[in-house]
């Protein structure tokens, strides 16, 4: 069963903000501007549908969405783009994949110690697909990744490096953290 997002959380936490903003093309005023902000986020749910709210003193952004259902989201107030936005959940975490002009570009939030946890995704540096392929060998069979040999290990990295050149960009990773209010 998917974990309860809802609630308010206070952001506690920013790591690799500005690197993340940068790769988006936001200009140098707005991002010295959002690196200053105290950001709050409400998660509601109502019926089979989540509405995710995001403010501040600045700027408020809000999204709403069906699980597993595509829709269209212009990122008013970010980057101001239109992509397409797919909302799954992957086992407690609830992960979003915006297919438009920045390529593998997604959030994914989960709880973890209580707190909310949002790591928005910009692009698949080589580490970060390593670990994630490394992580679905771990969450697809636990025993299978324990007895893995270090030729084995080798091998997932031989394709993780194949993968490389194809999925590297700047590679920007935003990592944040809240707590329940």
């Amino acid at each position: 069963m998917p974990a309860n997002l809802c609630g308010t959380w206070d952001i506690i936490s920013n790591v690799n903000l500005e690197g993340y903003m940068v790769a988006l093309g936001i200009s140098p005023q707005l991002r010295k501007i959002a690196l200053k902000l105290k950001l709050k986020k409400v998660i509601e749910q109502q019926g089979d549908e989540y509405i995710i709210k995001t403010t501040s003193t600045f700027r408020n952004y809000t999204v709403s969405f069906r699980m597993g259902q595509e829709f269209e989201e212009f990122t008013r107030g970010l980057d101001n783009r239109n992509v397409k936005s797919l909302v799954t959940w992957e086992g407690n975490k609830m992960v979003c994949e915006q297919i438009g002009e920045k390529k593998n570009r997604g959030w994914a939030h989960w709880i973890e110690d209580d707190k909310l946890h949002l790591v928005g995704i910009r692009i698949w540096t080589f580490y970060s697909y390593f670990l994630h392929i490394i992580h679905r060998t771990m969450m697809i069979n636990f025993p299978t990744f324990i007895f893995l040999s270090h030729l084995k290990i080798l091998y997932l990295l031989h394709i993780c490096m194949t993968c490389y050149q194809d999925l590297f960009c700047e590679g920007e990773v935003c990592s944040q953290v809240f707590k329940k209010k």
